[in-house]
């Protein structure tokens, strides 16, 4: 009995199929693979959805409304939804195998966690420019300070110009401070291997979960009190750049690993030196990776309320100056107009939130654009860029390979005839390629001996002239070479003129 013998539901005592010589033969038919369909809206699928999507609701207004003594509406709403799990894995069932049925009910539970997560982005985007709405639309809201403006003061006075710059200055101070630490550090994590490595990342991973306040508390120890500088943007930026440069090391970290080893292995092999593979291969192929850990770190960075506070201050006015005065950024700013009890202030600390929502969207779509597709994917502009390259490198290994071509030294008109009748050129005078080339002294080498004839005749010795057949009686010349002109017929009755001297013999 065999597996498919019970797949197909056939009984252990049912009689096999047995061959006329008496042999009992234990091949059954195998069932055609069917692939079962993973994809895609089904008539079935859609109404097993919204049926059991509507018994799951009006479960629960049974079980709130009749059964038992439940009430709120959390409760009603994970009562209604798991019960419609339920109902749908049943549905499910009547028609397909426990696979399918597990595989169904998993994807509408990432469905479902992917439209709470967006509902609440939404949620907190949305709300936060319709509270801001009444300052956005203001042309002074950007491009004002709050100098001159007071609490009391309408939307048409004042703005976050200063809170905007100060963002800018301070975040860009960071950047300049933790992209090239972090991807360098990143880089040592991931090419350099050995027990400093290893505590190199520990202490990455704790700072990960360092609170900013701490952050914040160092620079203005060391930076402020220590060594007596004044609150100021580069201070702030110095915090920024210490909350962020961990998160920036971490993921770099783990996108650099996900680098194919043979493609280093491959330049390493070639002969390239490990700092060219890292800046050559490694990070080229890591770039889109690279560029959302650097987002991430920005975006952690860029929020940030107490480190700005404890070493850049507060300020009303527009200071472009990082290394002197107090400074503040947006999300200082917010925080400063939300606690005030005016509409005015409020809506501006609204206004304040929508506009650090989109730089930090803009930041994110520069960082995109500059960090490019995936590995393996290139946009139109770097595949126009790689053909160009392709084409100039085919054209650099032709030039390379490409054999010279030998020329003949070019002498007059008769050096040259006399040299290609030498040769045995004929017609045009150019020297044919089968002829022997003359030697040193100019005379003709001597000819190969001719092949033995047909017939055990021996063939006549080397050096002696090679006797044509006489023609018969009305046949042509044979065929042979041309015959010499005046310059080189013999010069008398029985003797011949030597072509190299010209003396006659």
């Amino acid at each position: 009995m065999t597996v498919v013998d019970l797949e197909m539901n056939v009984p252990q005592d049912a009689p096999r199929d047995v061959p006329a010589d008496g042999t009992p033969n234990d091949t059954v038919a195998e069932l055609p693979d069917v692939p079962r369909r993973i994809g895609g809206l089904t008539r079935s699928g859609v109404l097993s959805l919204f049926g059991a999507a509507a018994s799951g609701l009006c479960t629960a207004v049974l079980l709130f409304g009749e059964l038992a003594p439940f009430s709120g509406g959390l409760g009603f709403f994970v009562t209604a939804y798991l019960s419609f799990l339920g109902i749908y894995a049943v549905l499910t069932g009547l028609e397909e195998d426990g696979q399918a049925v597990r595989d169904r009910v998993m994807t509408v539970v990432l469905w479902t966690a992917g439209g709470l997560m967006f509902l609440a982005l939404a949620m907190v985007v949305g709300f936060t420019a319709w509270r801001g709405r009444e300052a956005l639309p203001h042309g002074n809201f950007f491009t004002q300070d709050m100098q001159a403006a007071g609490p009391l003061d309408p939307l048409t006075h004042g703005g976050i110009a200063h809170a905007m710059l100060g963002t800018l200055i301070m975040i860009t101070i960071a950047l300049a401070i933790t992209v090239p630490l972090g991807l360098a550090c990143a880089v040592y994590l991931n090419q350099i291997h050995g027990r400093f490595s290893r505590f190199v990342r520990t202490i990455v991973e704790a700072m990960t979960a360092l609170p900013s306040i701490v952050a914040g508390l160092m620079v203005y120890a060391v930076w402020i009190l220590g060594l007596g500088m004044q609150k100021s943007g580069l201070a702030a930026g110095f915090a920024i750049s210490v909350m962020m440069l961990p998160i920036v090391i971490r993921a770099a970290d783990v996108v650099l690993r996900l680098v194919p080893g043979n493609l280093t292995e491959a330049s390493e092999a070639l002969g390239a030196p490990r700092w060219r593979t890292v800046w050559h291969v490694v990070l080229p192929t890591a770039r889109s990776g690279l560029a959302t850990a650097v987002i991430l770190g920005t975006a952690r960075g860029i929020g940030e309320t107490s480190p700005v506070l404890l070493t850049a201050g507060f300020t009303a006015a527009l200071n472009a100056d990082p290394t002197s005065g107090p400074m503040v950024s947006l999300p200082l700013a917010v925080f400063n107009f939300v606690k005030s009890p005016e509409p005015t202030m409020i809506a501006r600390g609204f206004g304040s939130a929508a506009v650090l929502m989109a730089l930090v969207l803009v930041l994110f779509a520069i960082a995109r654009v500059i960090g490019g597709r995936g590995p393996g994917h290139q946009n139109k502009r770097q595949a126009r860029r790689a053909a160009r390259a392709s084409r100039r490198d085919a054209t650099r290994f032709a030039e390379l390979h490409t054999p010279g071509l030998e020329l003949f030294e070019t002498v007059d008109s008769e050096n040259s005839g006399e040299s290609n009748r030498l040769l045995g050129g004929v017609g045009n005078g150019a020297a044919s390629h089968d002829a022997p080339a003359p030697d040193n002294d100019g005379q003709a080498p001597e000819a190969a001996p001719a092949p033995a004839p047909a017939g055990g005749e021996q063939a006549p010795p080397t050096g002696a002239p090679a006797t044509q057949p006489a023609p018969a009686d009305g046949d042509s010349a044979p065929h042979g070479p041309p015959a010499p002109d005046d310059e080189t017929r013999t010069g008398g009755a029985g003797g011949n003129e030597d072509l190299a001297t010209g003396d006659s013999h």
